[in-house]
C-alpha cells in the first residue's frame, strides 16, 4: 500500500522554531526557581539574625547532622550488604520470601517508626513496664537507653532506609560472574578475602549509589529528628523560619544544607566515574547459590529476619494493636476527610508531575543537545533537596510576586488582591512537582528508551506531529513505566511531612500532618490510625519493586 507523503513535511518540522524547545527550556527554569532561589543566598551578606546562628546554633546544627549521617551511613552499609550478599550466594529457609520482605521497610516513613519505638520503649510503654514487673524494679532503680536521642535517630533512619543499600547492592551481586570468584579462589584467596577484595570492589558504585540515596534522605528529614529534640538543619530552618520570622536567614541555613546534598551528589558522580569494571571473560557464569546446612543456615536465616522484624513487623504490628484499640473513637467524618486531601493531594501532584515528566522527557528526545539534557537535569535535582528546603525556596518567590501584584492593584485600582499564591494548594502543588519530578522522570526517560528512533522517524515522515508520535506510539508502549511513575510520586507525596507542614493552607491537614500533629502531644496511639494508613497505602509500590527485584534474581540466577 502506497501513502501519500506531504512533500516538505519533515523538514517543516525539524525547522520548526520548536514549541517542544522553548516550553522544555521555560518549564525546566520554573522547576528549577526554587533551588536558584534558595542557593542564591548564599551571596547575601550576613544579617544579626544570621551571626546570631552562627554563634549559638549553627555549630549544633553543623556537628548533629554530620554525626547523623555518619551513624546512617556506617548503619545501612552493616544492615544492607551482609543481608544483600546472604539472599544473593546462600540457599536457606525462607530465602524466596525474604529476598523481596527485605524491601518492606521502605513503606514506613522514617517519623512513624520513632513514633512507634518511642512508644514501645519509653518509661511507660510495654518493654519497660515488663522489665519492672518481672525484676521488681522501681523508677530510677535501673537505667535504659534512651530511644529520643541522636543513636536513636541513627538506629531508626538506619532501619528504614538500608533496603536503599540492599537493593543496589544485591542488583550487583546479581550481575557478577562466578568466573571472576573463582579466579580469585585458584590464586589462593580465601572467601572473605574473595568478597573483600573482588566482590566489594566491583560493587562499589551500586554501593555507594545505595549509601547517596539514603543519606540524602537522612539529610532531607524532619520528622524524626523534630519528634527527638535533635538540633539539626532541616529543624533549625523551621525554627529560624517560624521562630524568629527571618525567611533571609532561613534560606541561608537551607544553602548550607543543600551544599552538603551536592557534595553527596558529586561524590557519588565521581565515584562512578572512577570506578570502572568489566567482564572481559568469555566465560560468564552467573553466581551459583550454596546450600547452608546446621546452624549456618540459621544464622544465615536471623541475620536477614533482624532488620526485616526491627524495620517493619515490630513497628507495623504495634501500630495495628493502637489501631484496633481506638479504630471505633478515630475513624469518624474527620478522618475520612483527611483521607479525602491527603488522596486529592496526592493523585493531583503524581498527574501533573508525570505530564512535566513526560513532556521534558519527550522534549529531550526530540532534541538531544547538550542544553536541553542540562535544562532537564536542572529541573530535576529537587528530588535530591530536603522538603523544607523546597518549601523556602517556593514560598520565597511567590510571596515576593504576591506582594507585587498587591501593591500594583492598590496603585492602580485601589483594591487589594491579598495572597494569589502563597497558602493555597497550587503551592503546594508545584512544591511537591519540584520535589519528585526527578522520580516520574526516571520511569519516563526509561521508558522512552524502549522505543527505537526508527519508530518515530516513520511516523515523522508519514506526516505525523511530534505530539502524534506520543500518542500514537510512545504512550501505549510505555503504560507501564507510566504507571510506576505514577504509582511511586503517589506514595512520595502520601509520606512527605515538612513542604506539606510548612505550605498547606490554613486548617488543611492531611494523614502525614495529623500523625504528626497527635505523635508531638504525645498522643501516639491515637496517630496510629493515620500512620498505619500511610503505610498501608506504601507497602504497595514497595511489593511492585520487591516482585521486580526477585524476578531479576530469578533471570539472574
Amino acid at each position: 500500500m502506497e501513502v501519500a507523503v506531504q512533500p516538505g513535511i519533515e523538514r517543516e518540522h525539524k525547522h520548526r522554531p520548536g514549541f517542544w524547545r522553548a516550553g522544555v527550556l521555560l518549564s525546566a527554569l520554573l522547576l528549577a526557581l526554587p533551588v536558584l532561589v534558595v542557593f542564591s543566598f548564599v551571596f547575601v551578606p550576613a544579617d544579626e539574625v544570621w551571626r546570631h546562628l552562627a554563634g549559638t546554633v549553627l555549630a549544633d546544627y553543623l556537628g548533629n547532622t554530620s554525626m547523623l549521617a555518619l551513624g546512617v551511613a556506617f548503619g545501612v552499609l552493616l544492615l544492607g550488604i551482609p543481608t544483600a550478599w546472604a539472599t544473593t550466594v546462600y540457599e536457606f529457609p525462607g530465602r524466596r520470601l525474604l529476598e523481596w520482605a527485605l524491601l518492606l521497610p521502605l513503606a514506613i516513613p522514617a517519623y512513624i517508626i520513632a513514633y512507634t519505638y518511642t512508644g514501645l520503649l519509653d518509661f511507660a510503654g510495654p518493654v519497660q513496664g515488663l522489665l519492672r514487673s518481672i525484676f521488681g524494679w522501681s523508677a530510677g532503680e535501673y537505667r535504659f537507653p534512651e530511644v529520643r536521642s541522636l543513636g536513636g535517630a541513627v538506629l531508626m533512619l538506619s532501619l528504614v532506609l538500608y533496603p536503599y543499600v540492599y537493593m543496589m547492592s544485591r542488583a550487583s551481586f546479581l550481575s557478577q560472574s562466578l568466573s571472576t570468584l573463582e579466579a580469585g579462589r585458584v590464586l589462593g584467596a580465601g572467601p572473605w578475602r574473595v568478597f573483600f577484595r573482588i566482590v566489594l570492589p566491583l560493587a562499589r558504585p551500586a554501593v555507594v549509589t545505595g549509601l547517596s540515596l539514603a543519606l540524602m534522605e537522612t539529610l532531607a528529614d524532619y520528622g524524626t529528628v523534630q519528634y527527638f529534640g535533635i538540633a539539626t538543619f532541616t529543624t533549625g530552618i523551621f525554627r529560624t523560619w517560624f521562630g524568629l520570622n527571618d525567611s533571609a536567614a532561613a534560606a541561608q541555613l537551607a544553602a548550607l544544607l543543600m551544599s552538603f546534598v551536592f557534595v553527596l551528589i558529586l561524590l557519588e558522580q565521581y565515584s562512578r566515574r572512577r570506578l570502572r569494571f568489566y567482564q572481559t571473560s568469555g566465560r560468564y557464569r552467573h553466581l551459583q547459590r550454596h546450600r547452608v546446612h546446621g546452624y549456618r543456615k540459621w544464622a544465615v536465616l536471623l541475620l536477614c529476619l533482624l532488620p526485616l522484624t526491627f524495620g517493619f513487623l515490630i513497628p507495623a504490628g504495634q501500630l495495628l494493636v493502637w489501631a484496633f484499640s481506638i479504630a471505633e473513637e478515630t475513624l469518624d467524618q474527620h478522618f475520612f476527610q483527611l483521607v479525602g486531601h491527603t488522596l486529592t493531594l496526592a493523585v493531583s501532584a503524581a498527574l501533573i508531575t508525570l505530564m512535566l515528566a513526560l513532556f521534558l522527557g519527550y522534549g529531550r528526545r526530540l532534541y538531544p543537545s547538550r542544553r536541553i539534557a542540562f535544562a532537564v537535569r536542572l529541573s530535576a535535582m529537587g528530588y535530591a533537596v530536603p522538603g523544607t528546603v523546597i518549601a523556602v525556596g517556593v514560598m520565597l518567590p511567590f510571596a515576593w510576586l504576591d506582594n507585587h501584584i498587591d501593591d500594583w492593584m492598590r496603585a492602580y485600582f485601589g483594591i487589594s488582591t491579598g495572597l494569589l499564591f502563597s497558602g493555597t494548594l497550587f503551592i503546594l502543588l508545584f512544591a511537591y512537582a519540584v520535589r519528585f519530578l526527578a522520580v516520574s522522570l526516571q520511569s519516563v526517560e526509561s521508558g522512552l528508551a524502549r522505543v527505537t528512533p526508527n519508530m518515530d522517524d516513520a511516523a515523522r515522515s508519514l506526516g505525523y506531529s511530534p505530539g502524534r508520535v506520543l500518542r500514537k506510539i510512545h504512550l501505549p508502549i510505555m503504560r507501564g513505566a507510566l504507571f510506576s511513575a505514577l504509582l511511586l510520586v503517589f506514595v512520595d507525596v502520601l509520606k512527605e511531612l515538612p513542604a506539606t507542614l510548612i505550605l498547606r493552607p490554613f486548617n488543611f491537614n492531611t494523614l502525614a500532618v495529623r500523625a504528626y500533629e497527635l505523635a508531638s502531644d504525645e498522643r501516639l496511639a491515637d496517630s496510629s490510625v493515620a500512620a498505619l494508613t500511610i503505610v498501608a497505602v506504601g507497602v504497595l509500590p514497595v511489593i511492585m519493586l520487591s516482585r521486580a527485584v526477585s524476578r531479576s534474581g530469578q533471570r539472574d540466577a
